[in-house]
């Protein structure tokens, strides 16, 4: 892959192969970013799993750096007032269901009851393929909606292993003062370390780096190696 002049001067900063403390990279991967626009900081982190195995989970980052996103619930009788009073864009059921599937998609987010499921579940090809499906494992599948809503607009984010093992997590923005980064990434690292697979053996999280959005990524020195 060729990469322009600034990426390359970035590079020049650091030895890529050495691995910096957390407080380290932030600082490092910030002064690395060159784009004139408000870069965001990414982690990446490789676990430690069975083929058979998945991660897949929500954390609430203590710092938002995203804008207010906009909430479809799938819901009927007294649910559809809870979803509005709990600050849900858009509420209906079969109505926004054939909206969808004509393919209406002025939402970020979908949460659903578990009784309209059935019929959620027909918009798979559609929701599925965006990762917006609703989903008990990540609490968009509920009739608790006024607190599941409270915890999505509070900035709940859904993290997955993908297929190659790797999970990605955005952390915050170039703008956001160092402290507030640290904080963030802290919150997922301990979140994540304690979502290993019951079954699994030996360390759980290989590696971890950090990048902005144009820049390389440093590798972030793992606790046990501090010690």
């Amino acid at each position: 892959m060729i990469h322009g002049k600034k990426y390359r001067e970035s590079v020049k900063k650091y030895d890529k192969a050495e691995r910096f403390s957390v407080e380290q990279a932030v600082s490092l991967v910030k002064s690395m970013a060159y784009a004139k626009f408000d870069e965001t900081l990414d982690v990446s982190v490789r676990v430690s799993i069975k083929k058979s195995q998945t991660v897949r989970d929500t954390v609430v980052l203590p710092h938002q750096f995203r804008g207010e996103k906009k909430i479809l619930v799938f819901c009927k009788g007294d649910k559809e007032k809870e979803a509005l009073e709990a600050g849900a864009a858009y509420v209906g059921a079969e109505e926004l269901i054939e909206k969808v599937k004509g393919g209406w998609l002025d939402f970020d987010i979908c949460v659903a009851t578990p009784d309209m499921m059935k019929d959620v579940g027909k918009l798979g090809p559609v929701l599925g393929r965006r990762g917006m499906m609703p989903n008990p494992k990540t609490g968009t599948v509920t009739f608790d909606v006024k607190n599941a809503l409270a915890e999505l607009r509070k900035g709940r984010t859904e993290y997955r292993v993908d297929k190659t093992g790797v999970i990605h997590l955005a952390v915050g923005k170039k703008s956001m003062g160092d402290a507030e980064i640290l904080e963030n990434l802290k919150v997922f690292l301990d979140d994540l370390a304690r979502k290993k697979p019951a079954d699994a053996k030996g360390d759980f999280i290989k590696s971890v780096s950090l990048s902005t959005t144009m820049s390389p990524g440093v590798f972030v020195t793992l606790q046990k190696e501090e010690a």
